[in-house]
């Protein structure tokens, strides 16, 4: 489905792909705290905002319609596929993606490996649903928008602009479960912000991204399998061997502190790495870089380091790197350089 928004005075065509989420939500009343995600369209949320008019000509597609927490790879590809046909095209100046905050880092930052663009891509949300008093996500889109539209975001890998902040895919993560300040870049901090339509850029990201990027999804339609295992005090390290035993390729570690496990799972680790399984070490610890050899022997083991990446992201990362036969050394390589 599409639908035009024309206006002669636009400065640049956008497109809005919707997925979902709380900004597509609605409850019962404007105070309930439960609601349903998913209940608005593309042409409902772009008509709610009838200001995006003077700042671009806007479309929607709806590509899907559910909570985030329901995003499933199949809908990444396509999102990334779509995107990529998108911005092929001369008059297109940039995307919109619309999507729940659950799990946004993970596909922002999917897009920011798969999108092969220069031009501007940038995800919104909201933590309040539609119907409810001071919604936030009229003024996230419409922010969103003109950010798309601005030239100036060109080459800055994917965005995301949420409660008048622009992150950085690589960085940012939800911090609260209801706050509509959720989103922190803590590591690398802000690209930018946006006030009310106007931007102002900090910084570009230093790791590789989009236009840059490796990979590719040309010919792909389904991932490799790659779970997360979570550290904990005296974990069970049968949890290596379950994973294992269902086929995954990879296993991220949520490491304590520096992505640190109990010796029982570091053993069970290196014996799945031997055979084959690519063994990640993550940190469940919000900030902070996972180094290579600190206190776990890397190279005799034969585990990677995630260095910045949180372990959904690092899975992300994992799963596309195993898209094609790649060293030990390779992989590694990928976690410096993303």
């Amino acid at each position: 489905m599409q639908t035009n928004h024309d206006d002669s005075k636009a400065k640049a065509e956008v497109v809005v792909l919707a997925t979902g989420g709380t900004i597509a939500g609605t409850a019962g009343s404007a105070t309930r705290a439960d609601y349903t995600s998913g209940r608005v369209t593309v042409d409902a949320m772009i008509a709610a905002v009838p200001q995006i008019r003077e700042i671009a000509r806007v479309r929607g597609e709806q590509l899907a319609n559910v909570g985030s927490q329901d995003i499933t790879f199949a809908i990444m590809i396509a999102l990334a596929n779509r995107i990529n046909n998108l911005l092929a095209e001369k008059h297109n100046h940039g995307v919109v993606v619309t999507h729940g905050t659950d799990t946004m880092e993970e596909t922002a930052h999917f897009l920011n490996l798969t999108v092969a663009s220069r031009k501007p891509v940038v995800m919104t949300g909201a933590m309040r649903p539609a119907t409810a008093i001071s919604a936030d996500g009229p003024l996230n889109l419409y922010n969103a928008v003109a950010v798309a539209a601005d030239p100036q975001a060109a080459e800055r890998g994917v965005l995301v602009v949420m409660n008048d902040r622009i992150h950085g895919a690589h960085s940012l993560t939800k911090s609260n479960t209801t706050s509509v300040e959720t989103f922190i870049s803590p590591v690398n901090g802000l690209i930018g912000t946006v006030n009310y339509g106007r931007s102002e850029y900090f910084r570009r990201p230093f790791r590789r991204h989009t236009f840059n990027s490796e990979f590719s999804l040309d010919g792909v339609s389904v991932l490799p399998r790659v779970d997360i295992v979570h550290a904990c005090a005296d974990m069970p390290p049968d949890l290596i061997d379950a994973s294992v035993e269902r086929g995954a390729r990879g296993i991220v570690i949520a490491g304590d502190g520096n992505g640190n496990m109990n010796a029982a799972t570091i053993e069970r680790a290196a014996r799945a790495a031997a055979g084959g399984v690519l063994i990640v070490r993550s940190s469940r610890v919000p900030t902070g870089n996972v180094g290579r050899n600190v206190e776990i022997d890397d190279d005799r083991l034969g585990f990677v380091a995630s260095d910045e990446l949180n372990p959904v992201k690092a899975r992300i990362l994992l799963m596309l790197a195993l898209l094609k036969k790649r060293s030990l050394e390779e992989i590694q390589r990928l976690f410096y350089e993303y």
